[in-house]
């Protein structure tokens, strides 16, 4: 990884995280490892950014600046500590999906509200180790859907293409 990225660690020291089966998250950079939880900075209206990694003194160990500039096991890692931590909309229903030429426009209930979002064609709903789905918008938000069993026929329905 390189050094260049916005993600605050000292020079040639790469960010590396791994969420543990416990739920907690480890970060380590070099020869320093530590148990952290996530401090979301402002906005908060773009959940994945910002965040500050504290340890057990309430110290700040590391600040990633976006999910995006992490490797990807990292990434998923940090995805998954936001899900336990509750920086993410739990969506409860999806009431339309909408492609236009390179977005996708979700209509959606979650526990926080009713939502619109946009993601990119690209960009696939994305399967959990421990079960679940998360989805990232265009503005960086998370929608996490804990079990699309459960959903109502329409909203699976809806979903059924997106995810296997």
């Amino acid at each position: 990884m390189s050094t260049s990225l916005n993600v605050s660690v000292p020079a040639g020291a790469a960010l590396k995280l791994e969420l543990r089966s416990d739920g907690s998250l480890l970060a380590r950079r070099g020869d320093e490892s530590r148990l952290v939880w996530l401090r979301q900075s402002f906005p908060w209206t773009e959940s994945s950014r910002f965040l500050s990694l504290r340890d057990a003194d309430d110290e700040e160990f590391a600040m990633v600046d976006s999910a995006d500039h992490l490797d990807p096991d990292s990434r998923r890692a940090l995805e998954g500590a936001l899900v336990v931590a509750g920086f993410v909309l739990e969506l409860t229903r999806v009431l339309d999906i909408d492609e236009e030429v390179e977005v996708r426009h979700w209509t959606a209930e979650t526990v926080q509200g009713q939502r619109s979002f946009q993601t990119r064609l690209d960009e696939w709903p994305r399967q959990l180790p421990r079960g679940g789905l998360l989805i990232r918008d265009v503005a960086g938000d998370l929608y996490y859907l804990a079990d699309r069993e459960k959903l109502d026929r329409q909203s699976q329905r809806l979903l059924w293409s997106f995810v296997d």
